[in-house]
């Protein structure tokens, strides 16, 4: 075979790998496709897979379906009391319709520049459309739970911080829409009070704090003084009738005795009389007792009779 036709079957062959080549699309998991035919979008492809379009005429342009996160940057705004407020938000989306993005967007690059506006100008519209308390309180807040940092218990939240981010959301989903875009997602990352408003909000919180310990303190004294009394009222109870107890128990031992001794002296009388001489002397007589007693004293009758 001559070099010349060994050149054309080279040159053959490598014609038709690149036409086989660029004739040739594939998609993968991440990815959607949109192919252009001389400049104008022709088809699109949202699954993975293998797909075949015309080479040279046609070119492929794929765009990521996975969702993107944009990040704002922290800003003042201020709210409808006047409260200025650095705020800073975050968002997550994805393109839902390759070919309007690539009609509208073209590129990452300026979605994220019109998305910066859209976000922006819908968070700054609702904020300065609502009070400070409504930005910083959840939606499910009851009026009670906490002391505001303005000092007094606020009103009822009427749409709260959640409720906000959904309408923000809601806006910007609406506008969205219009350049392929879905949003998913909106987040508040951050708020915080300017410096001069953070001040003052501190030193009213200081000063409600103090308020709520020193009413706290005088709560707790008037509930001491209450159980401290109540306390003193039982105490002078029990003993009013532990005192009462024992002068009945005393009363009826003193009954139970004189009892007894009547008995035993109505059995023997002369031991009787003997009985309590013995137990008089038991109390009278010490380790240095002297008694001086006359012949014809009772107690000396039986001292007597041992003689």
């Amino acid at each position: 075979m001559k070099s010349n036709q060994i050149l054309a079957i080279f040159l053959l062959v490598a014609a038709v790998l690149f036409i086989g080549f660029n004739s040739v699309l594939v998609v993968q998991e991440d990815e959607m496709a949109v192919i252009t035919e001389f400049g104008k979008p022709k088809t699109t492809y949202y699954k993975a897979g293998l797909y075949f379009k015309k080479p040279f005429v046609q070119k492929t342009l794929f765009f990521d379906k996975r969702i993107q996160k944009w990040d704002g940057r922290p800003y003042e705004i201020p709210t409808k009391d006047k409260k200025f407020i650095i705020l800073d938000t975050a968002a997550r989306w994805r393109i839902n319709n390759p070919l309007l993005f690539l009609r509208r967007m073209k590129n990452f690059y300026q979605a994220n520049m019109i998305l910066d506006d859209l976000f922006n100008g819908a968070t700054r519209d609702f904020i300065n459309q609502n009070n400070l308390v409504e930005v910083i309180r959840s939606s499910d807040w009851k009026v009670g739970q906490e002391v505001s940092e303005q000092g007094a218990r606020q009103e009822a939240v009427l749409l709260g911080r959640d409720k906000i981010i959904q309408l923000i959301r809601d806006r910007v989903k609406e506008v969205a829409a219009a350049y392929g875009i879905d949003v998913l997602e909106v987040l508040i990352k951050k708020i915080n009070y300017t410096e001069n408003v953070r001040k003052t909000v501190y030193s009213r919180m200081i000063s409600e704090r103090k308020r709520m310990a020193a009413q706290s303190r005088s709560e707790g004294e008037a509930l001491k003084a209450s159980v401290l009394g109540s306390m003193g009222k039982t105490l002078s109870t029990i003993e009013s009738q532990a005192y009462k107890e024992e002068q009945e128990i005393k009363g009826q031992a003193d009954a139970d005795a004189a009892n007894i001794y009547g008995k035993a002296y109505n059995q023997d009388v002369e031991f009787y009389k003997f009985f309590i001489t013995l137990k008089s002397y038991k109390t009278i007589l010490g380790a240095n007792t002297r008694l001086v007693l006359r012949a014809n004293s009772p107690l000396y009758k039986y001292f007597k009779q041992t003689h």
